[in-house]
């Protein structure tokens, strides 16, 4: 049996404010790690599961990473081949910071490595998305492809997939904090309403438009006000405790802005240094810690390289 090797997948933000499934940004930790080598046996199989707490299938056709790998396989069109699994996880569930799109990437990037790369990184994203798809019941590609591609995207389509690396204003850190409330994705979405205020919609255009401009002109002063959401936030700020006292305390302190990363329930926020980082981190981490909520907090850059073979 090969040594095999590994493949890191980092979380991911989604959203950033006023994205909605159209922006995404790669951090560095937390992620997925899977170990893949090839096996006699063709298809996908899955020989364990750490840190899920039992909560995933070992059956690659219900498995985010699985489902990736198989349906990259089935484009590849070799029947004999064969690959074993090991997946690693690192990060929460239901947490907003794509966990289930960090396995997909995971599976299809092992399988293209192994294989020497015969597709590019954006050419995995169309078979990535396939295993998302059975978290989130639709197709959605604003945690897969900066977890698979890194650092901030803009995804304009994913049928036929569309996606655009933006230019990273230098120094810029994210801080995220996870309070231990599960809020599912598919929960996330039934709560929001199926039509959209002409001038809600026009003001969230503008906002969109003018934050990708920030990037490329590195002017975090139009990021921050392009940063808010009038759109979704609203809707789901409920599910999420304390969001508007910490969102409140993470612009006080001076972050550039701040948001639900996703589903939720992070709460996230961008900050123009390392510096400005901790001090947000700490206002935002006291709310929570004051409240008696445990959570996890994240410091990270932008994370450039997105799924790497360690």
């Amino acid at each position: 049996m090969s040594a095999g090797i590994k493949i890191f997948a980092p979380a991911s933000l989604s959203n950033l404010g006023c994205g909605f499934d159209t922006l995404g940004l790669a951090l560095d930790a937390p992620g997925d790690e899977l170990i893949a080598r090839f096996s006699d046996t063709p298809g996908i199989r899955i020989t364990g599961i750490f840190g899920a707490k039992g909560k995933l299938p070992l059956d690659p056709t219900l498995n985010t990473a699985g489902r990736s790998a198989l349906a990259l396989l089935d484009h590849l069109g070799d029947p004999k081949l064969g690959f074993e699994f090991e997946l690693h996880k690192k990060m929460p569930f239901g947490s907003g910071l794509g966990s289930s799109a960090a396995s997909a990437v995971a599976g299809v990037m092992a399988v293209n490595e192994l294989l020497r790369r015969p597709l590019e990184k954006m050419d995995l994203i169309p078979f990535a998305l396939e295993g998302e798809k059975i978290a989130s019941g639709d197709l959605h590609a604003d945690n897969i492809a900066p977890s698979l591609l890194g650092g901030v995207v803009l995804v304009r389509s994913h049928d036929p997939v569309d996606v655009l690396r933006l230019p990273c204003p230098p120094g810029l850190h994210v801080v995220a904090v996870y309070p231990y409330v599960e809020v599912l994705t598919k929960d996330a979405r039934a709560v929001l309403k199926d039509t959209v205020p002409l001038k809600s919609m026009v003001k969230q255009a503008a906002n969109l438009a003018s934050f990708v401009v920030g990037f490329y002109r590195t002017d975090l002063d139009l990021i921050s006000r392009s940063m808010k959401d009038i759109v979704v936030e609203p809707q789901r700020a409920h599910l999420i405790p304390h969001f508007y006292e910490i969102q409140e305390s993470a612009l006080a302190a001076g972050a550039i802005g701040c948001s639900i990363s996703g589903a939720g329930p992070t709460i996230f926020a961008l900050c123009g240094n390392s510096f400005i980082a901790e001090e947000v981190g700490e206002r935002m981490a006291k709310i929570y810690s004051d409240n008696r909520i445990e959570y996890d907090l994240f410091y990270s850059g932008v994370n450039q390289d997105g799924a790497v073979k360690c």
